[in-house]
């Protein structure tokens, strides 16, 4: 899988003003609850009722947070636009997808459990397991054949090596792989510049959580069928998602495809295949089908995972 870097398309400096100052004029609740973006996250979570729920949270999530308030409203909206399509929440302690402000701007990122959650929609996957590995649980480990053998009773200490991610797949097919927590450190080093200077970030903050999440990408990227969701999940991944346009002046519902895709906390970029524009693009246009035909099967009473409007956490119902 080659690695690029999404770069923003850089419109005519006059544009770029016109449309800042356009921007600085209106406040997360503000853009949250224009007609094109309440359309757009109707239109993907198929209720009115859910997506007010959505709405509210990410608000609430927004002033909550210190340095999303100072962060560009536009980038908080479209990393909840990018939520929205994935149909994940993001609220903080549920833990499957987040609203992550860094140096003004807000990234979307998924977290491990999300990264399940996506997995276990798609309907192939049997059993998925990722772990801390302590001091003595690590058995053998033979990188060259993939093979690898813990003992979760042979912990001789609360010092952790490393970690682990495996899944089953219905049809058979089975791959665990582990890196040490110098490897995770050496990949947190390199694709995050927060990391890397010690400012604080989800890598510091929950190292666990973060080792876990990028062990379990790493695995599910390399070798795992991916649904649409999942390849959209990667591509944006830690991205900060924005449009120059002035949203809230729209009624109609908002594209994805209208936002631009920077990776500004990873100087690799982002994990895709092939033509970076062209990727994002895709992955938008697949991810709203998807979306929406998630949707409109629980219209017809289809069990499905959704997000309640109160709490922002996701449900397991059926509409009648």
């Amino acid at each position: 899988m080659t690695q690029q870097s999404i770069t923003a398309q850089q419109p005519s400096a006059p544009a770029a003003q016109a449309a800042q100052a356009v921007q600085k004029q209106h406040t997360v609740g503000e853009l949250m609850r224009s007609p094109g973006v309440m359309a757009k996250v109707q239109d993907v979570l198929g209720s009115e009722k859910v997506a007010a729920g959505f709405i509210s949270s990410v608000i609430s999530i927004a002033n909550g947070n210190k340095e999303l308030r100072k962060a560009d409203p536009m980038t908080v909206v479209g990393a909840a636009m990018v939520a929205a399509t994935l149909q994940l929440p993001v609220v903080p302690t549920i833990g499957l997808a987040y609203i992550v402000p860094y140096k003004g701007q807000a990234q979307f990122q998924i977290g491990y459990k999300g990264l399940i959650e996506l997995a276990e929609r798609s309907g192939q996957f049997k059993n998925i397991i990722d772990e801390v590995v302590y001091e003595g649980q690590l058995v053998r480990r033979n990188k060259f054949t993939g093979e690898y053998v813990f003992d979760e009773d042979a912990r001789t200490s609360d010092k952790v090596i490393g970690y682990m991610a495996r899944f089953d797949l219905i049809n058979g097919f089975s791959k665990t792989i582990y890196w040490s927590i110098e490897e995770v450190k050496a990949h947190a080093m390199k694709f995050s510049q927060a990391f890397k200077n010690g400012w604080t970030c989800p890598w510091k903050t929950d190292f666990d959580a973060m080792a876990r999440k990028t062990v379990l990408k790493a695995l599910f990227s390399k070798y795992a069928p991916k649904s649409i969701q999942m390849q959209s999940a990667i591509t944006y991944d830690q991205a900060t998602v924005k449009t120059t346009a002035d949203i809230a002046a729209g009624s109609e519902p908002v594209s994805i495809d209208a936002f631009e895709v920077e990776y500004v906390d990873n100087p690799e970029g982002g994990a895709i295949t092939g033509d970076a524009p062209e990727a994002q693009k895709q992955a938008s246009e697949a991810m709203d089908k998807a979306a929406k035909a998630m949707a409109a099967a629980t219209g017809k009473g289809a069990a499905k995972e959704s997000i309640d409007p109160e709490t922002g956490e996701v449900v397991t119902g059926s509409k009648k």
